[in-house]
């Protein structure tokens, strides 16, 4: 006769038989991972805190040379 077919533990049921329990460790491991995912986080987000926070300081025209340059003659509106 085979061995798996013996029983000498308690029978459970399929649904009970596939949750995992939750204990004291499972916890730690959820509440570690959540505070390095967080440092991850700030710590990429505060390495870039810097070009977040600069400001473009040539955002417009120098010269009147570089002002025409974008300069278009306006020309009338076409009627269909």
């Amino acid at each position: 006769m085979p061995a798996d077919l013996e029983h000498h533990g308690p029978v459970l049921n399929a649904t009970r038989a596939r949750q995992g329990r939750w204990g004291k460790h499972v916890f730690w491991v959820l509440i570690v991972s959540t505070v390095l995912a967080a440092i991850a986080l700030f710590g990429a987000w505060s390495m870039r805190s810097g070009d977040l926070a600069s400001v473009e300081r040539n955002n417009g025209a120098k010269t009147t040379q570089e002002a025409e340059r974008y300069s278009t003659p306006q020309a009338p509106v076409k009627q269909n």
